[in-house]
This record gives C-alpha cells, structure tokens and sequence, in this order.
C-alpha cells in the first residue's frame, strides 16, 4: 500500500473560464420518467443502486489493488493525495510510518509528487486521516478511480489507431486508447498512462471518432489531429486521479488546446490541481455529467470551476433521464442513438453523456485551435451564439446555454 503526494500551494488557485450570460431564443421538453439501458427500463430511483452496486463488485473483483475510501468512493489501494510537501515534511511521515517509496514531477504541470507507503493494516481511510495529521501543510486525499460515463470495455487485440507524421494537435483525449476505426486512423498519436496501455477500448474509439471522425462516422471536428491519452490500459485501477493528472501534463507539453474527459468521479484535490494548472495553461477542459442521474453526488471533473460540463439530450431536445447534474451545466449535445466508431472495424449507436462531451469539445477546438488565454472569451461567446436554446428562456440548470451540434452524431 502507498499514498501519493503532490506539491505547489497555488495548484489550489483555480482558473476560471467565465461563460458569457447569452440568451437565445428556443424550447425544450420535460424530463422522461425512466432510462432504458440496454434493453432493461430502469427507474431514476434505480440509477443509485446501480452506481453502488457497480462500485461494489468492482471493489470484490480487485480487492488487492482496489479499496474505498471514507466516502465510499473506490481509489486505488493505499493511494493518497496532497499538496505542499518538503523534506521535512518526507522526514515527520517518514517518523509515522509512512516509508517514501519515490517522488515523481509531472512536466507540463510543474506538479510534484511524492509516494508514501501505508503501514500494513491500516485502512485507505485511516491512513489519510492519519497522514493528514501528520502533516498539516498538506492536502491528503484518495487516488480515486473515474469512470467511463457510457458503455466501454477494453478490444483485445484490437490495432490501435496512430498518426501518420507530425503536426500540430489542438484536440486532446483522456479516455481509453482508440482503435484503429477508418474515421480516425492515420490522425491520431496516442499515449498510456497506465498498466498495459495504450489498449484500443471501445469507449476511447467512440469518443474519439465524435471528436475527429471523418467519413461514414463523422464527428464535430472532422478531419482534426487527436491527441489521445490511455488511462486504462490493461490496469484494473486505471483511469486514477494519478493517471489523469499525468496525461493533462503530457496534453499540456503537447500544445493540446481543448481536452475532453468523458469519465466521472468524486472531489479529489490532485486532479483538482492537474486541472487547475493545466487551465492556467490556456488548456479549455470539456466533461461529461454522468450517466448516475440526478440523485448521484457531483459528478467531476466536470464540476469544476472552468471546465465545461456537458449533459446529453435525445432526438427531441429532451434532457436525458440518467444526465447527472454536476454542479454546473454549460452546454447541451446528442446523446442519444449517436452513430460513433466502437472498433478497428466496428460502429454502433450508443447513448450516454460521455457521447455528447466530444460534440461540444469539437466545435469548440474550431473556435480555439491554440491555447491562448486572450482568446478565450472570444471563442466561448461564438460557442455561445451556436448553441439553440433549450428548457427555460436563457442559461439554466439542466441544458445550460443550450444545444451545440444537434445535426451531429449521425441524426
């Protein structure tokens, strides 16, 4: 067991991307009573038990590498997070029993990490609490686990889809790793940050082909350079806080100017920081709500301040019915029977907010190829004047400021 540590008292000063306070004309519909998953109709109380009960069997299937953290939130086993760490502060640990196993600098973040191992018997919430005694200075926290917020799955043995010479890339992508679907191949350069990975999965191959599929699946910027950066792999606690701070340091380096992150989870204070850093960069961060429906606790990162957070609406610009509801909601997109690639050779229809995130996030990047933070508002207030009003006259709290690439998705 360890805990990890990052460094940097201004990793807590949050960039804020305010978003223009445009109304626009339009109408929307009621919410619908029930979600149909598969082929099983699932009531809105249901969408809970079935958050729990997925977070349950895949703590019992990992009980090595996986624990719950005191919230009830699954992280990686002995994994801890915080801020502001010197030697002293290794030293005082150290003293307490948690030995320094190595200490790590995300480039791109200037983030600083340093891994603590956790005394045996102790348990993930005991240990934080402990270490967090231990040293005041710091924020201690879980390396918490996010999900794919749509149906994923790993293709094994799938060829991976790669960039063909170089060029600049303004779209990123924190997901699984992307096949090699003919809509995306040649034009994506992909990166793993976890065991065994990059690994095409067939939620990163979707994802991707929204964002830059050309051809019969046809995504929002089509025909643009992807950056993609594997979370997964092959680990089965991948996609962790650590995973995802150190592909936006990778995105970051690269010149990525918009990211999408289609994966929800709790709070967590180093992916606040990874987030936090990478938007002082100039880096627009697009996310998903979640499909957990609106009983589930905020879904991040896509509450964060500045990042976009995105719902999912069907063909009659209706909210869909397992759409979280993330602290904030920006913009609204397809997310509904959206055609998108699942393999090397394969595409389907799926649902899922995770499919609208990359709409947006793509028109986005055609507005804000390079990261520039004078060019910001520009870009966010024509995004702004694109989208068609949805629910209520003006902004609100379910389609945020409305519909972006409803023709999108295969409709």
């Amino acid at each position: 067991m360890f805990c990890l540590l990052l460094g940097g008292a201004d990793a807590r000063v949050a960039a804020q991307v305010a978003l223009p306070q445009v109304q626009l004309p339009g109408t929307g519909g009621p919410l619908l009573p029930e979600v149909e998953i598969g082929r099983v109709v699932v009531m809105g109380d249901n969408l809970t038990q079935l958050r729990l009960d997925r977070i349950t069997a895949l703590v019992r299937g990992n009980r090595d590498r996986i624990e719950l953290d005191e919230r009830g939130e699954p992280a990686v086993r002995g994994a801890l997070v915080a801020s502001g760490v010197d030697a002293a502060m290794v030293a005082r640990a150290g003293k307490g029993g948690f030995a320094l196993i190595d200490r790590e600098r995300i480039e791109g973040l200037d983030l600083d990490i340093a891994r603590f191992q956790v005394p045996d018997g102790r348990s993930l919430a005991r240990a934080r609490k402990q270490l967090a005694k231990l040293l005041p200075g710091a924020e201690v926290d879980a390396d918490n686990l996010y999900f794919p917020s749509g149906p994923g799955g790993a293709l094994t043995g799938a060829a991976l889809a790669t960039a063909e010479g170089s060029g600049k890339a303004s779209l990123g992508l924190i997901d699984g790793g992307v096949a090699a679907h003919p809509s995306v191949a040649g034009r994506v350069e992909q990166r793993g940050f976890a065991k065994g990975a990059p690994s095409a999965s067939r939620h990163g191959t979707a994802v991707a082909s929204l964002l830059v599929g050309s051809g019969a699946v046809r995504g929002a910027a089509p025909g643009q350079r992807l950056l993609a950066a594997d979370v997964y792999g092959t680990d089965p606690a991948g996609g962790n806080a650590s995973a995802i701070a150190r592909a936006l340091g990778w995105l970051v380096q690269s010149g990525a100017a918009v990211t999408t992150i289609s994966l929800v989870g709790p709070d967590n204070k180093l992916l606040a920081a990874a987030v936090s850093r990478a938007q002082q960069r100039g880096m627009l961060i697009v996310a998903a709500v979640g499909n957990d429906g609106p009983a589930a606790p905020p879904a991040y990162p896509a509450s964060y301040k500045g990042v976009f957070a995105v719902t999912g609406v069907d063909a009659k610009g209706r909210a869909l019915p397992e759409a979280g509801r993330a602290l904030h909601v920006d913009f609204a997109a397809p997310g509904d029977a959206v055609l998108a690639a699942t393999g090397a050779g394969s595409s389907d229809r799926l649902r899922g907010t995770s499919f609208a995130a990359p709409l947006v996030a793509g028109r986005l990047a055609l507005r804000y190829p390079v990261p520039a933070i004078d060019h910001i508002e520009p870009a966010v207030t024509a995004l702004v004047m694109e989208a068609q009003d949805l629910g209520r006259k003006g902004r609100d709290k379910i389609y945020g400021h409305g519909l972006i690439c409803g023709a999108c998705g295969g409709r």
